[in-house]
C-alpha cells in the first residue's frame, strides 16, 4: 500500500459528522495504484479534511493559504498540487493547509468542502497563531476551479451550519489561481456563469502558459476581475504546458513561486519595498 504522507502531520476532520451530501460511509482517502509522473493520486475522498503545515516559527507572518490540488474532480494530485506546495508556504512563513476534498466527480461536494474548510481556519485562528483577514486559497486546474467558485459564492448557504465555526466568513482574503481550468463554460467562451464577481471579491493572481490546453480559463477570467475592479496580477509564460506544480526543470514550475511570493507578501499586508520585491523575484 502507498503512503499517503511520509512526515508527521497534524490534520483538521472538516466534518466531525454527517458529511453534507455524502452518500458513502466516511473512510480513509483511497490511493491510486499509479504514479506516473511520480504523482500520489487520491481517487477517493468521503471524509474531507485539511492537512496542516505549520508555519516556520522564525519568520511566521500570521497568514494562512488552503491548498486545493488539482485533477480535473477526478483524482487529487495530492503531492505535487498539495504537500509540496505547503513545504514551500510553509518556509516562506504561511501557515499552510492541504484541503483533501471530496472526489471523484462530486463538484458540489468540494464546495462545500472548501467553503467549510475557510470556516475552519478562520475559527481555528488562534490555535494556529492566524490572523482573522490573511487567510487565502490556492488552487491547481481543477483545484484553481474550485478556489474560483469559493472565492465567489462564499456568501451562499450551501449546507446547514453544523456548529459555532459556520459563523465565521467562508471569503477568502486573497486567491491564487495555476493553471486553473473550467473558467471560460459560459457562452461562446465566457466566464462560467456560476463564478458571480463584484467589487468585493478578493484579489486575485493568476499563472498560465499560453501552450496550456486551458489558458483561455485565466484570460477570461483576468478581463472579468478587470471588469468588477476587482485587483488581480496575471502572468502568461510562452512555455509550460499543464499540470506543472513547482518541480524544477520546467521553466513555468520554477517561475511562478517567485512571482507569487512577492504578490503574497504586499497583498497580506507585509509592504515590501521595491528593492525587496526585485530581491525575491531574483533568488
Amino acid at each position: 500500500m502507498m503512503q499517503l504522507h511520509a512526515s508527521n502531520y497534524k490534520e483538521i476532520q472538516l466534518w466531525s459528522n454527517a458529511v453534507p451530501g455524502e452518500s458513502e460511509a466516511k473512510s480513509p482517502p483511497l490511493i491510486s495504484a499509479t504514479n506516473t509522473g511520480n504523482v500520489t493520486r487520491i481517487e477517493r475522498v468521503t471524509d474531507p479534511k485539511l492537512i496542516v503545515y505549520e508555519a516556520n516559527p522564525e519568520n511566521a507572518n500570521g497568514a494562512a493559504v488552503i491548498i486545493c490540488p488539482g485533477g480535473g474532480y477526478n483524482i487529487l494530485a495530492v503531492d505535487k498540487e498539495g504537500y509540496e506546495v505547503a513545504d514551500w508556504l510553509s518556509d516562506l512563513g504561511y501557515t499552510a493547509f492541504v484541503l483533501h476534498y471530496r472526489v471523484p466527480k462530486k463538484e458540489s461536494g468540494a464546495l462545500q468542502d472548501a467553503l467549510r474548510a475557510i470556516r475552519c481556519v478562520r475559527g481555528l485562528r488562534e490555535t494556529w497563531n492566524v490572523d482573522s483577514d490573511k487567510i487565502g486559497i490556492l488552487g491547481f486546474s481543477a483545484g484553481g476551479s474550485l478556489s474560483a467558485r469559493a472565492s465567489t459564492r462564499y456568501a451562499e448557504a450551501l449546507y446547514e451550519p453544523v456548529d459555532r465555526l459556520d459563523a465565521e466568513s467562508a471569503r477568502p482574503d486573497f486567491t491564487i489561481l495555476i493553471y486553473p481550468a473550467y473558467l471560460d463554460r459560459g457562452t461562446n467562451g465566457s466566464l462560467t456563469p456560476e463564478l458571480k464577481l463584484d467589487e468585493e471579491t478578493p484579489p486575485m493572481f493568476l499563472f498560465v502558459a499560453s501552450d496550456d490546453r486551458f489558458v483561455k480559463s485565466s484570460l477570461v477570467m483576468g478581463s472579468a476581475l478587470e471588469s468588477a475592479n476587482v485587483p488581480f496580477e496575471l502572468h502568461i509564460l510562452p512555455v509550460g504546458g499543464h499540470g506543472f506544480g513547482m518541480r524544477a526543470g520546467n521553466g513555468a514550475a520554477e517561475m511562478w513561486p517567485k512571482l507569487c511570493e512577492a504578490w503574497m507578501q504586499l497583498t497580506v499586508g507585509k509592504k515590501l519595498g521595491s528593492n525587496e520585491c526585485e530581491s525575491v523575484l531574483n533568488r
